[in-house]
């Protein structure tokens, strides 16, 4: 029953900051990379067609924690079938988090998994119409 893959169409790689100002800086004016969205206390670049950084502001010890299952990093697969992700991953025994949830905070559906390592995985779609969908 693992039926075929859905479609993964971008990735992000999210990382945390202190201060998003001088992140947006650096990202933004130092490397050039142009801003996708904005979602105020997140802020995503595009890195690529596809390709993404996003950084958002957190608070210092959510960056600095040892354990990867708490570190600040989460590697996001953008995809419009939250749903049939889930499907796939429950049929195959994969753990994961919760069903898919809508956050209006970030206009987003998601649901979170662990890989081995104890990383934290996110599969999303974006449900603002303001996202960056270049291919």
């Amino acid at each position: 029953m693992t039926g075929a893959r859905p479609p993964v169409d971008g990735q992000i790689t999210f990382v945390y900051t202190t201060d998003l100002a001088t992140a947006d800086a650096f990202y933004g004016r130092d490397l050039g990379l142009p801003l996708a969205l904005d979602q105020g206390g997140c802020r995503i670049y595009r890195a690529a067609a596809g390709a993404y950084v996003g950084v958002c502001q957190r608070p210092a010890e959510a960056i600095q924690a040892p354990d990867p299952a708490r570190r600040g990093v989460i590697l996001t697969l953008v995809t419009d079938d939250v749903e049939g992700w889930h499907a796939r991953l429950v049929a195959r025994g994969v753990a994961v988090e919760g069903p898919p949830a809508h956050s209006d905070a970030y206009r987003i559906t998601h649901l979170f998994l662990r890989d081995p390592a104890g990383y934290l995985l996110e599969i999303q779609r974006f449900d603002d119409p303001d996202w960056d969908a270049a291919p």
